[in-house]
């Protein structure tokens, strides 16, 4: 293996994210559901012949965090010796996995002309339904193991030479509620691992193995070297934070997380071995998951700022006390999976305000992953509504929270329109709640309101939410943002929902979402006079709050 000069090492690495990037393309024009047409809840990865993670697209951290773990695992149970040109090995077991078992992975060997692996092309896709007791596949109340929440893929070659085994896709099939979007999800899932294949065989045909060999070798120690680099210059020790969940559904006590962070020598190890243990309800993190966004957060605030592959994998550990919430024992049930991300994410940010107080921010709104779902009286076919609600970001050492942006996860909002033609629902209101972001010197986002009225009769909400009963957090004098609600307007009445609550509905109910207001940064007396009337005429506070939080007085405010 040959020595690579820096223009070509260069072009190859670049051509190798652009191709996990133009897979992710690929995949988003031809799916057919919303959560990932529009959600874009999907992630793309190239490997190596050796299973190393080489490039990933700029997707969900939760996907391409677990992804080499998935493929690692794939291949173990289907070796490359059995895997011949246009297979793909296909799983969305939580344990091996993404977590839950809506992720489907598919896992495609690339030969070249000669027979020979030069590679994997990889994706991964959030499904609306798996089947299982609630639709959508995510229901944390009254799910207490794997085995009700749906459909288990162990690692199965479902695609041989490029095309589906008709009877593995029609078991599968069978058992999902809405099993033409889940084909055609597959059918988008096979392509961008086709696309992916076509222009990686491209670029090893116009430099060779030699060359393309070469540059994995050196992408992957100037990745790590880097990574190493950064790690180091932050301050050396061990740093700790504590925060929860809410519960685990209606009636429970909160869940516990506590992290404890070590940086030393270059290394970074982020242990959660002292957070609860898991819990008889579908919100369990296996240790994939934990792995994927406790490597996400560390890159934040070391500042890695080289494209993600195997080398910085060396350097970012994550632990956890086996049979913990965050690295529970199979069949532990985990459909909800999702809710936690953003709490491990802020529980990384508390602990590393203390070294690098200037990178961190006050605590996100959290989120809301509610599913609706039913059978639609006017057609009498069955429906699922896949949503996210996204709220504020924390407020930072420089800048104010943003607000309905996707935190950590690197999703997007589905459109109204896009609800209201699929789904017998009205969408009443989309709006920011004034007053809700924490106050700082720089205040955190604000929080947002989503009502969604049923048409039809016989509905069930699957509610997927957090920061019902404890507030984002502030930091170094910011507030709190105010808590989230969960409301049921029914015939004029309200009635408060938990934030993981499986609900049945009538035709007119609506449900209302209020997620919590991001935490601020800084004391608030230390906000700019200006920043506070512009708050106040763009209606993100309103005049009451701008006096008695900011002690902003009428001529502040003209």
């Amino acid at each position: 293996m040959s020595a690579i000069d820096p223009v070509t090492l260069t072009v190859v690495w670049n051509s190798f994210v652009s191709i996990a990037d133009e897979m992710g393309g690929a995949l988003r024009r031809t799916a057919f559901s919303e959560a990932v047409r529009e959600g874009e809840d999907f992630s793309t990865g190239l490997f190596d012949r050796q299973g190393r993670l080489i490039a990933q697209g700029n997707f969900t951290p939760g996907h391409l965090g677990a992804m080499p773990y998935a493929v690692r695992n794939a291949l173990r149970y289907v070796p490359p010796e059995q895997l011949e040109p246009g297979d793909m090995v296909v799983t969305n077991d939580s344990f091996l996995g993404g977590g839950h078992f809506p992720d489907v992975f598919f896992v495609a060997p690339v030969f070249d002309g000669a027979r020979r692996l030069i590679g994997y092309t990889v994706n991964t896709a959030h499904h609306v339904d798996m089947g299982g007791a609630h639709p959508g596949s995510e229901a944390v109340q009254g799910v207490t193991e794997a085995f009700a929440e749906g459909l288990r893929i162990l690692p199965v070659k479902l695609v041989r030479r490029g095309e589906f085994d008709p009877d593995l896709l029609r078991v599968i099939l069978a058992n999902v509620r809405l099993p033409e979007k889940v084909r055609g999800d597959f059918l988008a899932q096979r392509n961008a691992n086709h696309v992916g294949a076509r222009r990686l065989l491209r670029l090893y045909a116009e430099y060779g193995e030699n060359v393309i060999e070469s540059a994995i070798e050196e992408i992957l120690r100037r990745s790590e070297a880097r990574a190493r680099e950064l790690l180091r210059a932050l301050p050396e020790g061990t740093y700790s934070f504590e925060d929860c969940l809410d519960d685990h559904g209606p009636g429970t006590g909160p869940v516990s997380v506590r992290v404890d962070i070590t940086i030393e020598d270059g290394v970074a190890t982020v242990d959660f071995s002292r957070s609860g243990d898991q819990v008889p309800a579908g919100l369990n993190c296996y240790i994939n998951y934990t792995r994927a966004y406790a490597s996400f957060g560390m890159r934040i605030f070391a500042g890695i700022d080289v494209p993600n592959n195997a080398g910085i994998e060396r350097v970012i550990r994550t632990v956890a006390r086996e049979g913990s919430f965050f690295n529970a024992r199979y069949p532990a049930a985990s459909g909800g999976r999702a809710s936690c991300q953003i709490r491990i994410f802020d529980a990384i940010n508390g602990a590393m305000a203390q070294a690098v107080p200037e990178r961190a921010m006050g605590a996100f709104s959290h989120w809301a992953n509610p599913k609706f779902g039913g059978v639609d009286e006017a057609t009498g076919r069955r429906w699922i509504m896949y949503d996210l609600i996204l709220g504020g970001f924390g407020g930072r050492s420089w800048k104010d929270g943003a607000e309905a942006l996707c935190p950590v996860f690197n999703c997007a909002n589905v459109p109204v329109e896009v609800h209201e033609t699929g789904n017998p629902v009205r969408i009443h209101r989309l709006q920011l709640i004034q007053d809700s972001g924490g106050p700082g010197r720089f205040r955190g986002g604000c929080g947002l309101r989503k009502d969604v009225e049923m048409l039809s009769d016989g509905a069930t909400v699957v509610l997927l939410g957090d920061r019902h009963k404890t507030a984002p957090y502030g930091l170094f004098g910011g507030g709190p943002g105010t808590p989230a609600r969960t409301v049921l307007i029914r015939d004029g009445e309200e009635t408060e929902l938990g934030s993981k609550e499986v609900r049945r509905l009538r035709r007119g109910d609506i449900v209302s979402f209020r997620l919590a207001g991001a935490g601020g940064y800084g004391d608030p007396a230390s906000r700019s006079r200006e920043a506070v009337r512009e708050d106040v005429r763009d209606g993100f506070v309103s005049r009451e709050a701008a006096r008695a939080v900011y002690g902003a007085t009428d001529a502040d405010l003209a």
